[in-house]
């Protein structure tokens, strides 16, 4: 059975939350049940709301059924209540691919998770452009990564209990100005820039899908540059949430970016910067294609 597909869209009415159907259909959650009107009160809303939807999409009332073709999807979250939180070099190839650049041919392991975040209102919808930044960054790059979204507050997470915390899971790409990342040391400038963060298309839910061992990759101008699976994650997302909420409290519609493979642009021989045009489809098993262009 196919996962249920969530999704945050918007037309002349306005954006709300619906589930992707098949035959190319949108389920309108605003028309068919309104306390689940936007995500971030589906997510809210817990187990007995999402029965609620599953329930609606598998026998859909037809007022509130709109044609697919007829919206646009937004980021499934549009506007992230706080930062995105990210983990940085948490694939070990991508440690290492990083290392090489610096003339490090012995890399080490990460002894903890390596968190930052980027500003929330980065965040921009699947299709949607991203700036070249020209005049600020003269390396920007890609990165595809897993993103949990968080379902049930919590701090001081046991590991063994994390995964009940997630609410489900999409795309997220970690847009990145290398250049400005090096230059200020702290990661934040150069993972802030405005509209860096395409994020969607759908949140999958937690229960539909097992996330810890799914294909992930990136193409850049139809050319594959990432292929990689959540296995090999150095941190996995139980780790993740344990350690982020340690004395932190997470909060329902959280978005927590997981971390990048290898193959990213800066690192390849000769390096590979994105430049206007430039089309970048970003993957993942069971959750679909991140597709955004470079402006310009």
């Amino acid at each position: 059975m196919a996962g249920l597909k969530l999704i945050t869209f918007a037309d002349s009415a306005g954006s709300r939350a619906g589930v992707l159907l098949d035959g190319g259909r949108v389920l309108d959650l605003g028309a068919a049940m309104p306390p689940a009107r936007d995500m971030i009160g589906l997510i809210e809303g817990g187990a007995a709301m999402l029965a609620q939807v599953r329930a609606l999409a598998a026998n859909p009332p037809a007022g509130a059924v709109l044609p697919l073709a007829a919206v646009a999807i937004q980021a499934p979250i549009p506007r992230p209540r706080r930062n995105v939180f990210c983990v940085g070099r948490n694939y070990m190839d991508h440690v290492a691919e990083g290392d090489r650049t610096r003339g490090i041919t012995q890399s080490e392991v990460p002894k903890y998770p390596q968190f930052f975040t980027k500003a929330g209102d980065t965040v921009i919808a699947p299709d949607a452009l991203v700036p070249a930044h020209e005049g600020v960054t003269k390396w920007l790059d890609y990165e595809v990564e897993l993103v949990a979204v968080i379902g049930k507050a919590g701090s001081d997470i046991p590991k063994e209990k994390a995964l009940e915390h997630v609410f489900g899971w999409t795309i997220g790409n970690d847009v990145t100005g290398r250049d400005l990342q090096r230059r200020h040391g702290q990661w934040f400038k150069g993972k802030s820039l405005d509209r860096s963060c395409p994020l969607g298309p759908v949140i999958v839910p937690r229960e539909d899908l097992d996330a810890a061992d799914l294909a992930i990759g990136c193409r850049i101008n139809g050319e594959q540059r990432q292929s990689s699976r959540t296995s090999k994650m150095i941190f996995d997302v139980k780790e993740i949430i344990h350690q982020l909420s340690a004395g932190f409290t997470l909060l329902p519609g959280d978005v927590i970016m997981t971390g990048t493979p290898e193959g990213v642009g800066y690192a390849m021989q000769p390096p590979q910067t994105l430049k206007p045009g430039d089309l970048m489809e970003l993957e993942i098993e069971g959750i679909g294609v991140l597709t955004n262009r470079i402006a310009g």
